[in-house]
């Protein structure tokens, strides 16, 4: 193992790429003098067929976690499970071999990953003579064209003989010297590349930390699915530890987890991230091994994370295909649920996994089923590619269904620090709106957008049912273009009656201007309905049998009850049960009769009450119901006491 100067550095993983026989694991063994090939099959065979670990010990006294990956291209799907992690490839290239087809995807794909650093490591140097190690350069040279690792500095080395490997150990420690981890967020994630049961200690989860650290005790969330489970234990490079930072190999001992049979391809997340996508928006390059374009709607296989999965792309540009290297904003439906927050990188192979095609970047996490035009809906993603801070938050929220996400669900979106967030959305672009315990945010776009939709609904109801006091809040709320909860859509309505004519009455909306005037053919059936009522007295018919006497069709019931609705609002019909309405004077008497004979007594039946009425018993009940609602009897047993005798 290497003796190195001190230096500074912080967490890192290293991380393997190449063809298959080009090296890697040999070359981690003479970096770290641990064994990656973990596997009886590996170790008989002379190839690695799944992920191996090591970690690289710096001067400072830190550990950089190594990742060697198999080179087969039969084992590409375990290679791209290790690679999402890397902060720093080793890319081997054989002298003897130089470079090989498995050279040029393990390269596309760290590009599309976005991995920055590395080391062009010419193994086997012994094989080869200066000339030969010269003309290996000029191949690098060429494959790296365009990725970016095009300026990573080669070096030749010979795990055998060691030559090189000093000069290789110096270069690590350079590059990591200073190195900045990937960005916390303060949101962990763990996407497992291993799952096992241990005797003595239940399920062990392994994989490369980001995001944000875990600590023991901590509780998380598995995603897909939501099942929650608890941290028994973390252990970083076989070592138990408190709590384990982002960018460490990470392994945590679980409890909770039994049920869940975790595997590679789900994520151990912060309990507090609770959503999976199935759908999302992003900016994709095809590379030039795709060899021809893909067509918008083509079936693909996703990498991202460790997952692994089917689904379609569509492409949202005026375009029907993307050209070999060219890019574009599309989205991405996948047949299974996986965990993607802002900022993810990905890989898409074909749907046979036999060629990588290309990859990028998620722009929005949730994607919503987008109609042509595309123009408004391109513009936000555009801004969400380039922009940072409130442009940034400002295009996610208008790409939201929900019309006011919370500032977790908004960090959680964009995968961005939480103090990052909350500086950004005091912004004057954004209103606050209250959602029930919490307090949301929405664009003056999508508040515009909704005052004009619920305007223009009530317009066309008041034109539509002009007899009709409105709509009621509920039929409003499932028509909106957003997404908003029952009990945040009050607050939302109060606030909007602030700003336009929407007025709120118990359960209903209209608006100011709008005013029921029972007029013509509507007027004429009131007066005739208030007639046939205070004839009843007592015993009023129903509006069915209203209609019937007034021999109007059965299809007019719906009118009966509009007009019966309007009078009730004027004060000129008192509503007891569905289509039943008594008279205001027959109301006023009753109410009178009753309050007088509970004067005298100390309660009634309802035997007593028909009697007093002269009514049958079924609207004696009626109206005791209707007493005890308004406030005027309490019910005790099968007696009515006056509420203020209810004591």
């Amino acid at each position: 193992m290497l003796k190195l100067m001190a230096t500074s550095a912080t967490h890192a993983i290293i991380g393997t790429a190449g063809h298959i026989d080009h090296g890697k694991t040999a070359l981690i063994r003479a970096l770290t003098g641990q064994e990656t090939d973990r596997l009886k099959e590996e170790r008989e065979r002379g190839i690695s067929i799944d992920l191996g670990f090591a970690y690289f010990a710096l001067p400072d006294g830190n550990r950089a976690g190594v990742i060697d990956v198999p080179g087969h291209e039969r084992f590409i799907r375990n290679m791209l499970a290790g690679a999402h992690g890397i902060d720093l490839v080793l890319f081997t290239i054989a002298a003897d071999d130089g470079v090989m087809p498995q050279s040029e995807e393990h390269l596309d794909i760290l590009h599309l990953l976005g991995t920055r650093r590395g080391i062009f490591v010419i193994t086997k140097s012994d094989l080869a003579d200066a000339a030969r190690i010269r003309e290996v350069r000029d191949e690098i040279a060429l494959l790296a064209e365009g990725t970016l690792l095009e300026e990573a500095p080669v070096i030749a080395v010979s795990s055998l003989s060691g030559a090189g490997m000093s000069d290789l150990g110096k270069e690590i420690v350079r590059q990591l010297d200073g190195f900045e981890a990937r960005r916390a967020t303060g949101i962990f994630r763990l996407p497992i590349d291993r799952s096992f049961v241990m005797k003595g200690y239940g399920v062990v989860v392994t994989g490369t930390a980001i995001g944000a650290g875990v600590r023991t005790g901590q509780k998380l969330r598995a995603l897909p699915g939501g099942g929650e489970v608890r941290v028994r234990g973390v252990q970083v490079h076989s070592e138990p530890v408190e709590s384990a930072e982002r960018c460490q190999r990470v392994a945590l001992n679980l409890s909770g987890a039994d049920r869940l049979e975790l595997g590679r391809g789900f994520v151990l997340a912060d309990d507090r991230l609770d959503f999976t996508t199935s759908r999302f928006d992003a900016w994709l390059e095809l590379r030039p091994a795709a060899k021809r374009p893909l067509k918008s709607q083509s079936p693909i296989r996703l990498f991202i994370g460790t997952a692994e999965t089917l689904g379609r792309v569509t492409i949202l540009e005026d375009r029907v295909a993307i050209a070999p290297k060219e890019s574009a904003l599309v989205q991405i439906v996948t047949n299974d649920p996986i965990c993607a927050l802002g900022g993810d990188r990905f890989v898409i192979r074909d749907a046979t996994n036999m060629r990588t095609l290309g990859g990028g970047r998620v722009l929005n996490p949730l994607g919503r089923r987008v109609r042509r035009p595309l123009a408004a809906y391109r513009s936000h993603l555009a801004v969400l590619r380039d922009g940072d801070g409130p442009d940034a938050i400002e295009a996610l929220l208008n790409l939201q269904e929900s019309l006011a996400p919370v500032a977790l669900r908004i960090q959680q979106l964009l995968n961005a620090p939480q103090a990052t967030v909350a500086a950004a959305l005091k912004d004057s672009r954004f209103i606050r709106l209250s959602v029930g315990d919490e307090e949301g945010f929405t664009t003056h776009a999508k508040w515009e957008e909704l005052k004009r939709f619920v305007l223009a609904a009530l317009e066309e109801r008041h034109r539509a049912e002009p007899l009709s006091s409105g709509l009621e809040m509920e039929a409003m709320r499932t028509r909106l273009p957003y997404e908003i909860s029952a009990r945040a859509f009050r607050s939302v309505i109060d606030r909007m009656s602030r700003e336009t004519g929407v007025i709120r009455e118990d359960s209903a909306l209209r608006l100011r201007t709008h005013q029921v005037q029972l007029g013509g053919d509507a007027a004429r059936t009131s007066a005739a309905i208030e007639r046939a009522l205070a004839k009843a007295e007592f015993q009023p018919p129903d509006l069915k049998q209203i209609g019937i006497d007034l021999k109007l069709p059965a299809s007019a019931l719906g009118q009966l009850r509009t007009i019966a609705a309007a009078m009730e609002r004027e004060g000129r019909l008192v509503k007891i049960a569905t289509d039943l309405y008594f008279a205001k004077d027959a109301i006023e008497a009753a109410r009178q009769r009753l309050i007088d004979y509970l004067s005298a007594n100390a309660e009634i039946t309802a035997a007593d009450y028909r009697d007093l009425l002269g009514a049958s018993r079924k609207f004696a009940i009626a109206l005791l119901d209707y007493f005890d609602h308004s406030g005027v009897t309490i019910r005790v047993g099968d007696t009515r006491r006056l509420r203020a005798r209810a004591g």
